[in-house]
């Protein structure tokens, strides 16, 4: 058996019934939709028509959600139908990430990640899904597509069918007869300023505008939980804004005006990228120690070992605290450890974090009995190339999981860099590098190992600065979506996060200060520390612009 769906858009006369019904059969809570339908105006007044699509989730053949999923909560089943599991997801988020389509969504009362499942548990008793029966015009057409008895079938064989993102590669299931490009592809209309046709809508993760500014709604706007802000009607002495009203005031005059769509939050917020820096960090620490240890290039410094060590242990702990932090369903966490989904990074980058976490906890115990005399030294240095050379291993692991765990997030383009995994090992090596220049500034180290990382700090940003305006941004991106996201860093909504918290906080001023220190020595320290403190900085406004700008495009 194959199940899938038919959506026949020369019948559909966007009644919402569906919408309806799937809400009611499925106790879907209100600002959350399985099913949803979009509607585009195209033409100009008087000749103009609306398109409608009904919208949810495609059953993909090949689906992105249920390989990202970290604890088989998302799965296939053998009838083709992608189910999910609430009482076992952490609300990790990470399968609306890589859903192309918008369909999967939390539930505010469960704290869950949900979508339509083909009214499963209808079909198992020999039902139609609820959308499919209360459909007054026949538009929804639900069946096993291997069976050539079953009217989708036929319907397939004779009917030109179109899908929404077919070079996804996720070989959806939800085909629909006369579909419409603007309707199936969200970038078709045009999205600023944001209007609706009966509705302003405000960006969910945008601060509200102040009272009285050019944004603000009047005061006896009504603004919907859903963020959605309803205009009041025309007022005496009111500017005359024409006799057809679209959303923020403008006439009915354009090509293409989405007049319905429903909303969805950004799943991911400061808290991944602010683990993208802890972690960088913390793995970058060890990977200097270990470098510069392993490689002889500095003698080892007791010390600087149990500092630094320490700091990148706190570092790696901020980074799990923060990845708990960020779950809808937190308490859940452990459920990675004992029902892993071997095929998600996630899953992967969690035990990369235990394995990296026990190797460099077992050094550091091993260097500080040393130091403090509980074990023999001669034993912690026959253990420590060992250890050193093994976490550093798993620090590179740790460091890059990441980027492939940002490869499985398909709905986001700009994020399937080929440069990534690279990119992130840099940015570890920066970062760690200018954490212990502060520690150096706190506790000197032996001027060696400061040598060693001051060269080892400079040559990181260098590279991090030719790899990510150059080749992050200027290169050609494979499709809109990421050309799209990559300008809205570099030169749309999130450029000062770029040029001034990234390039000229986060390269330029370190790179300052360090030039200063070596042209007067006595001021080394500090302005190493400094410089450190700004990578860093710079550091997490990239790694916000770079989350937050992909999840800015539609993908519904």
């Amino acid at each position: 058996m194959n199940y899938g769906f038919i959506i026949d858009n020369r019948k559909c006369i966007g009644c919402h019934a569906c919408s309806t019904a799937c809400k009611s059969e499925n106790e879907v809570p209100l600002g959350v939709y399985r099913t949803w339908v979009k509607t585009v105006e195209t033409g100009r007044y008087p000749d103009t028509r609306r398109h409608f699509q009904v919208t949810r989730c495609n059953h993909c053949a090949n689906p992105p959600c249920v390989r990202i999923c970290p604890v088989t909560a998302m799965y296939q089943r053998a009838d083709g139908i992608v189910e999910f599991d609430a009482s076992v997801c952490i609300g990790c988020k990470a399968c609306m990430q890589a859903c192309p389509y918008d369909a999967i969504y939390i539930d505010p009362e469960t704290h869950t990640a949900a979508k339509c499942h083909f009214c499963a548990h209808r079909v198992e008793v020999g039902l139609e899904p609820a959308c499919v029966v209360v459909c007054p015009e026949h538009a929804i057409i639900a069946g096993d597509m291997d069976n050539p008895n079953t009217e989708i079938s036929r319907m397939l064989g004779v009917h030109d069918v179109t899908v929404r993102k077919p070079e996804q590669g996720t070989a959806p299931k939800l085909f629909y007869i006369d579909g419409n490009d603007f309707v199936l592809h969200p970038t078709a209309t045009e999205r600023a300023p944001e209007t609706f046709l009966w509705a302003d809508v405000i960006p969910l993760h945008a601060a509200p505008p102040k009272p009285g500014s050019v944004a603000a709604p009047p005061p006896s706007t009504q603004k919907a939980k859903s963020g959605v802000a309803i205009r009041p009607p025309q007022r005496q002495g009111d500017p005359w804004r024409g006799p057809i009203q679209i959303g923020g005031g403008r006439m009915a005059e354009q090509m293409v005006q989405v007049s319905y769509n429903a909303q969805h939050k950004a799943p991911w917020h400061w808290p991944v990228p602010a683990y993208l820096v802890t972690k960088g960090i913390g793995t970058g620490l060890f990977m200097v120690l270990a470098l510069a240890f392993g490689l002889a290039v500095a003698a080892f410094d007791s010390l600087t070992a149990l500092a630094a060590g320490f700091a990148a242990l706190l570092f790696t702990g901020a980074t799990t605290a923060l990845l708990v932090y960020d779950l809808d369903r937190p308490e859940r966490f452990l459920s990675i450890l004992y029902r892993p989904q071997w095929r998600s990074w996630l899953t992967r980058g969690a035990f990369l974090l235990i394995g990296f976490s026990a190797v460099a906890g077992l050094w550091w115990l091993l260097e500080a009995a040393a130091h403090f005399g509980f074990v023999d030294t001669a034993l912690a240095a026959s253990w420590r190339p060992l250890l050193l050379w093994g976490g550093l291993a798993l620090a590179v692991g740790v460091a890059t999981y990441t980027a492939f765990l940002f490869g499985q997030a398909e709905g986001r383009d700009l994020w399937q860099s080929p440069l990534l995994p690279f990119h992130l090992v840099v940015q570890a090596l920066a970062a760690g590098s200018g954490v212990l220049l502060v520690l150096d500034l706190l506790l000197p180290m032996p001027a060696a190992l400061t040598s060693f990382t001051l060269l080892l700090f400079v040559g990181a940003l260098l590279v991090d600065l030719f790899v990510t305006p150059a080749g992050e941004f200027s290169m050609p991106h494979a499709s809109e979506l990421a050309a799209a996201a990559a300008h809205d860093i570099s030169h749309g909504r999130y450029r000062r996060h770029f040029w001034q918290g990234s390039i000229l906080l986060g390269h330029i001023a370190p790179l300052a200060f360090v030039a200063i220190g070596f042209f007067v020595p006595v001021l080394l320290p500090l302005a190493g520390a400094v410089a450190g403190l700004c990578a860093v900085a710079g550091l997490y406004f990239y790694e916000y612009a770079f989350v937050m700008a992909p999840q800015d495009l539609p993908n519904s």
